[in-house]
């Protein structure tokens, strides 16, 4: 990108001209090929999630969330009620389209209408929707909200440097590092550095191209395996 300079000779970014605040995420369900991402909503899906998140053995993923696991049915309903009543951030429900049940959450978060920028964040998957093509639609979709249809400029994704599995799934899914923010949270009475990913709209239609090439249905074979990884389809074709 070439310099621009103001008239005391100093660098200033590149013009926007027309631009204008961005639409706040419209609260509907958005549909996919292997999941629906649903407004979060406590009596539907409330149940399937206490029964998704069951079946992992223990509560480390849980860990780097804001909330601890829930210990019983009731303590997932009291979670879910919270967090679907909260606009930002805004709570999704994946809903496995084979099963018709919730497997897991994601919000957008730190919407930010005049900036253009936008945070996908308190991702919660359960082990039903880990590692299945249903997970990474699920960002795909909302990622395809962001700026398809909203026309965001920049997408967020940030966690707790010691974790290592969302710091994996970023860069799997083309998000860029941007650095560490040191002592930046304090959450579940301990410190936090935040690690900070960003995809900006410029890098968008490379990743959405590598996305819809990963999900279709030949790159998966007979048993549903990946014929291809994602970060295959972000290299330069031969």
């Amino acid at each position: 990108m070439p310099d621009r300079h103001n008239e005391y000779g100093q660098s200033i970014g590149p013009l926007l001209p027309g631009w204008t605040a961005r639409p706040l995420p419209p609260r509907r369900a958005i549909e996919g090929r292997h999941c629906t991402l649903e407004p979060l909503d406590a009596a539907r899906h409330a149940d399937d999630l206490h029964a998704a998140y069951a079946q992992a053995p223990d509560g480390r993923d849980w860990t780097y969330l804001g909330v601890e696991r829930p210990a019983d049915l009731a303590g997932t309903r009291a979670h879910v009620e919270r967090a679907a009543q909260s606009a930002d951030p805004m709570h999704f429900a994946v809903v496995d389209r084979h099963s018709g049940r919730a497997v897991g959450t994601l919000a957008l978060m730190r919407i930010d209408p005049a900036n253009g920028a936008i945070e996908v964040g308190s991702v919660n998957f359960s082990p039903l929707l880990k590692h299945t093509p249903m997970s990474t639609e699920a960002q795909y979709l909302l990622m395809k909200l962001a700026f398809d249809e909203l026309g965001y400029r920049r997408y967020e994704w940030k966690c707790d440097n010691f974790n290592e599995p969302s710091k994996r799934a970023a860069a799997r899914l083309g998000f860029q590092f941007e650095g560490t923010f040191r002592q930046a949270v304090v959450y579940k009475g301990r410190s936090r550095d935040t690690a900070w990913f960003s995809i900006t709209d410029g890098e968008w239609p490379m990743l959405r191209t590598a996305f819809e090439r990963w999900l279709a249905p030949e790159n998966f074979d007979a048993q549903g395996k990946q014929r291809m990884a994602l970060d295959r389809f972000r290299l330069p074709r031969a």
